[in-house]
């Protein structure tokens, strides 16, 4: 029983293990080491009652309740973990909860006594979160060239930057990572991330990018969403070289409505622009009240954009005063090229 195998989280490769979570659904559902396999063993119910046991009782009585409540499960997670090691018979499975202790332990022992050979995570997935932190210290030491891509809302920047990541180029989609598209709209058909989910998804990334002598980013706010960008990251976007798009206005009304399928979303998008009664013209928010009655989105979009998005950009544009390469197209096609060629020519 004293002889579980244990290992580190700077040991762990994540393609060649199989993860399995013993954590409750909503610290999952939080965040989780990428791949994981959710395996909680009490609900989130459970682990808030056994928490308060542990609290206000004593550890003996915790662990008792634990007992009580995990013994019947047993056969189910032994069947899962059986199922996943079926599917990849050359990975070993390692169990985790927050910080290493007695919830993986104990199934991780449990598992081995049954016939699954099963390591622990040491430090549980807070050894992850302590990883990433030394990652990203690390990461800002080394001078990397910035570029930034800006423009008025609806420029395509986000179709962009997927697709020159897809070809390869070192991009770093912030709204993706954060799950959010970065207004007032911005989780309208997304599924917005924690703060830990975010910066996972950023130090996945930049892990890939660790060697890249320049990065692409769009011109974010501090804040996206309920996540907050990491400061190396917003200083970059002050200081890099910027790259300015623009494309025709019925171009943008047409790509708004396309991403956010406002048929699909809409009272969720009578919601957000309820948000913006005190921020638009008394006359123009009835105007807009009317047009979303009739379902008249594009219009909607047009407003929007006119009294509200533009106006706001134009006045934040003001606080650079770094130079900006204004690029004009008018087509997604026409757009991305010329931005393409720019970046060549940046990162040579």
């Amino acid at each position: 029983m004293n002889n579980l195998e244990t290992i580190s989280i700077n040991d762990l490769d994540l393609d060649k293990y199989l993860l399995f979570d013993v954590r409750s659904p909503k610290e999952y559902e939080e965040y989780h080491l990428p791949g994981a396999i959710n395996l909680s063993i009490f609900t989130n119910e459970q682990r808030a009652e056994i928490g308060t046991l542990y609290k206000q009782e004593s550890k003996e009585a915790a662990i008792e309740r634990g007992l009580e409540v995990v013994g019947p499960k047993l056969p189910a997670l032994f069947q899962k973990i059986k199922t996943e090691k079926k599917k990849n018979p050359d990975k070993k499975a390692v169990i985790y909860c927050a910080r290493g202790g007695l919830r993986s332990k104990s199934i991780a022992q449990t598992m081995n006594m049954i016939g699954i050979q099963c390591l622990q995570l040491e430090g549980g997935i807070r050894s992850y979160r302590k990883q990433i932190e030394s990652f990203f210290e690390r990461f800002i030491k080394t001078p990397r060239k910035i570029i930034v891509l800006e423009g008025h809302t609806g420029t395509m920047k986000t179709k962009i930057l997927e697709q020159l990541q897809s070809e390869g180029y070192p991009v770093i989609n912030l709204e993706e990572m954060a799950g959010h598209k970065g207004s007032i709209f911005g989780r309208i058909g997304e599924q917005p991330s924690s703060q830990k989910k975010f910066e996972s998804n950023l130090f996945e990334r930049l892990k890939e990018l660790e060697t890249s002598q320049s990065l692409i980013i769009e011109s974010e706010s501090k804040r996206i969403g309920r996540v907050v960008v990491p400061d190396f990251l917003l200083e970059g976007k002050y200081s890099g070289t910027r790259i300015h798009v623009e494309i025709p206005f019925h171009l943008r009304v047409h790509f708004i409505c396309n991403v956010y399928k406002p048929l699909l979303h809409k009272d969720e998008i009578v919601e957000a622009v309820n948000k913006l009664s005190k921020r638009i013209p008394l006359p123009v928010m009835e105007d807009l009240q009317h047009r979303l009655q009739n379902q008249n989105y594009e219009k909607v979009v047009s407003l929007l954009l006119e009294n509200y998005y533009d106006p706001k950009y134009e006045f934040a544009e003001q606080k650079y005063e770094s130079e900006c390469v204004k690029l004009y197209g008018d087509s997604f096609e026409e757009i991305y090229i010329k931005v393409k060629e720019q970046i060549k020519r940046l990162i040579l």
